[in-house]
């Protein structure tokens, strides 16, 4: 008998142009709302094949994955249920294009980020550090 565990996802910290990448859901929770890219990791798939593949359904972007930023595993951040998100920071390269559960496709100014959905806000609070070290060898 197997155990009942939460479910396994990915979010992707994408850096173009620049600019922070965030999807606007088209579906609920959340809908309307921005997000960072990311989704349901499938059976047999690698975290980091799941952030590369959400992150091209949802934006139309190739990304390179830079660094694991954490994982987050607070029971309550999805209100479908418990859910835990390994999040990594990546550069995008290619045509940003929105697809997948993706209504727009944005980019934001790092100072500039709005409300989001899920604990993304908190996500790149504490990926701040990384993130600007990034844009500063740009």
């Amino acid at each position: 008998m197997y155990p009942t565990t939460p479910k396994l996802t990915v979010d992707a910290v994408i850096l173009f142009d620049s600019k922070l990448v965030l999807i606007q859901r088209k579906h609920p929770p959340f809908k309307g709302k921005f997000a960072l890219p990311g989704g349901f990791v499938e059976i047999g798939e690698t975290t980091e094949n799941a952030v590369v593949r959400e992150a091209k359904e949802e934006t139309g972007l190739s990304i390179e994955i830079v660094k694991l930023l954490g994982v987050y595993s607070e029971y309550s951040r999805d209100p479908r249920g418990h859910t835990v998100s390994v999040c990594y920071l990546s550069k995008g390269y290619g045509e940003l294009m929105a697809g997948s559960d993706a209504k727009n496709v944005t980019l934001f100014d790092v100072d500039e980020i709005p409300e989001m959905a899920f604990d993304h806000n908190e996500i790149l609070d504490q990926a701040r550090g990384e993130i600007d070290g990034i844009l500063s060898k740009v």
